[in-house]
C-alpha cells in the first residue's frame, strides 16, 4: 500500500532511497536545507566492492558485494526518470605497488579479497602498463579488478535530484531537528552526521555513535596533449600509504583520499602534498596537471565502520553511518531502505547494521 514518506537528508543515500520509494508508488518528501552539501559532494565515487576491502571488516563484505551487483538497477532507475549524466563507468580498476614491500601488501590483500569471494586478476607490470601506459615504469606489482566501476558523485547527485523531481518527489529546504515535526506515515533518517542531532525517535542518549572522518581530495585537469591520462581507476600503495586516481570524462582526474579525525573541515597542506607526491609516484604525468580544486569532506563513521541501517520504531527507519562506502552502498541503502519502509524482509542480512547495536553493547 502506497504511503506518505518523509526522507530526512538529500545526500546520495537519501536521494536514491527517495527515488526508489517514489518509483514504487509512494508519496515522498525530502527535507534538507542544503542538498548534496555533505559527504556526497566530496566523495570519489568508486564502486569498488573488491578494491575497498579492509581487513577484519567481514560483516561489510556481503553488503559491498550486493551493492556492486545491484548498482546497475540504481543507474537504470535514475535513467528512467532523467536524461542527466551520472558519470557511470565500467572500465575497471588497477591496483599497483610502488616497491617490493608494497607488492607484498598487494599480494596479501589479493589473497584476502579472493578468500572472501572477490574476483581479481594478478597481472604483470608489463600487462598493467599495456592497459595504462602512463603508469610509472618502475612499479613492482599490479592487480586488475574489472568488476570495480565508478560514478561521478556530483553529477550523479544532480541526476538523482532531477529524477526525483520528475518522479514527483517534493523537496523542502528545511532542517528537521525532531521527527515528531513530520506529518508522515514513515520516516527515513538519512541525514548523515546530522542524525546525531535529530531527536524524537529514541529515549535518553542518542544510540548512534557517529563521528566525522575527514578526507582530503585534489581535483586536477589533464593538459590536452596528455589526454586521456588514464582510462581506469588506478589505486596504489606507496610506502604502504593508499592512493587512488580516478579518471573523469573529458579532462579531469581526482586524487584521494587521506583519513584524519582532527575536526578540521578544510583541506590540509600536508594531506594535499601527500596525495600529489604519491600520485606522481604511480602516474608521473600528474606532475604536469593543473590543480582545479582541493577540498575535504566529513564522512559519517560508526565505531565498527558499519552503517546504521534498520527499523528503530513503527514509524522510523535509520539509514546513515556509511563512512567511506556511501556511494557504493547507496544501492543497498535504497533497496533495503525501501523494503524496511514497506516492512518487508530486506534483500540482504542487515543484522550487523542494527542502529541500536552500540547502545546494547554498552
Amino acid at each position: 500500500m502506497a504511503g506518505n514518506i518523509a526522507v530526512v537528508g538529500a545526500g546520495i543515500i537519501g536521494l536514491s532511497t527517495a527515488l526508489t520509494l517514489a518509483d514504487r508508488g509512494h508519496s515522498v518528501t525530502v527535507y534538507d536545507p542544503d542538498p548534496v552539501s555533505g559527504a556526497t559532494w566530496h566523495a570519489g565515487g568508486m564502486l569498488a566492492p573488491a578494491a575497498e576491502v579492509v581487513y577484519k571488516q567481514d560483516p561489510l563484505f556481503p553488503l559491498m558485494i550486493a551493492a556492486g551487483q545491484w548498482y546497475p538497477e540504481l543507474i537504470n532507475l535514475t535513467a528512467k526518470h532523467t536524461d542527466k549524466p551520472t558519470g557511470y563507468r565500467t572500465d575497471g580498476t588497477i591496483i599497483v605497488a610502488k616497491d617490493r614491500a608494497d607488492k607484498t601488501h598487494l599480494e596479501e590483500l589479493q589473497e584476502y579479497q579472493e578468500l572472501h569471494g572477490m574476483t581479481t586478476e594478478r597481472v604483470t607490470t608489463r600487462e598493467a602498463r599495456t592497459l595504462e601506459p602512463a603508469l610509472h615504469p618502475a612499479i613492482a606489482g599490479a592487480v586488475h579488478i574489472p568488476g570495480d566501476h565508478q560514478v561521478r558523485p556530483r553529477l550523479f547527485a544532480e541526476a538523482l535530484i532531477d529524477a526525483c523531481r520528475n518522479a514527483n518527489v517534493t523537496f523542502i529546504h528545511e532542517a528537521i531537528h525532531d521527527v515528531d515535526e513530520l506529518d508522515a506515515d514513515q520516516i527515513v533518517l538519512a541525514n548523515g552526521l546530522g542524525a546525531r542531532e535529530t531527536t524524537g525517535w529514541f529515549e535518553g542518549e542518542n544510540p548512534l555513535k557517529l563521528r566525522p572522518v575527514y578526507g582530503d581530495m585534489v581535483e586536477l585537469r589533464v593538459p590536452e596533449h596528455q589526454r586521456p591520462l588514464a582510462d581506469r581507476v588506478i589505486r596504489g600503495f606507496v610506502e604502504d600509504r593508499p592512493i587512488y586516481v580516478i579518471p573523469r570524462d573529458g579532462d579531469g582526474l581526482t586524487l584521494g583520499a587521506t583519513t584524519r579525525e582532527d575536526n578540521r573541515p578544510d583541506p590540509q597542506a600536508g594531506g594535499v602534498f601527500q596525495l600529489l607526491r604519491d600520485g606522481i609516484e604511480i602516474l608521473p604525468a600528474i606532475e604536469d596537471c593543473d590543480i582545479v580544486e582541493t577540498h575535504a569532506g566529513a564522512r559519517p563513521g560508526s565505531p565498527d565502520d558499519l552503517p546504521y541501517l534498520g527499523r528503530v520504531s513503527d514509524r522510523v527507519v535509520v539509514s546513515t553511518g556509511y563512512f567511506r562506502h556511501g556511494i557504493l552502498l547507496a544501492a543497498v541503502g535504497a533497496r533495503c531502505g525501501a523494503e524496511l519502509v514497506e516492512k518487508q524482509e530486506p534483500s540482504v542480512d542487515l543484522k550487523a547494521c542494527d542502529p541500536m547495536r552500540h547502545r546494547r553493547q554498552e
